[in-house]
C-alpha cells in the first residue's frame, strides 16, 4: 500500500494548534521544531510546510 496526499505528522509547540488525527510531535522551541521537522521530512519521505500559525505539517504529495 502506498500513501499519497496525506498529512503524515505535525510538529508544534502547542497541542491545541495541531490537527486532529495526525501524529503530533511537541517541541519546546522553534529551533527544536525546525530540527524535528527536517528529520521527519527525511524519515517519512515527505515535505515539511511551516504554516502561518507556527505549526509544521509533514505531507505526502
Amino acid at each position: 500500500m502506498k500513501i499519497e496526499k496525506a498529512i503524515l505528522a505535525t510538529v508544534t509547540r502547542s497541542v491545541e494548534k495541531a490537527p486532529v488525527g495526525a501524529n503530533i510531535f511537541v517541541c519546546d522551541s522553534e529551533e527544536e521544531m525546525d530540527g524535528v521537522a527536517a528529520d521527519l521530512e527525511a524519515i517519512l519521505d515527505g515535505i515539511a510546510h511551516k504554516l502561518s500559525n507556527g505549526v509544521y505539517i509533514i505531507v505526502k504529495h
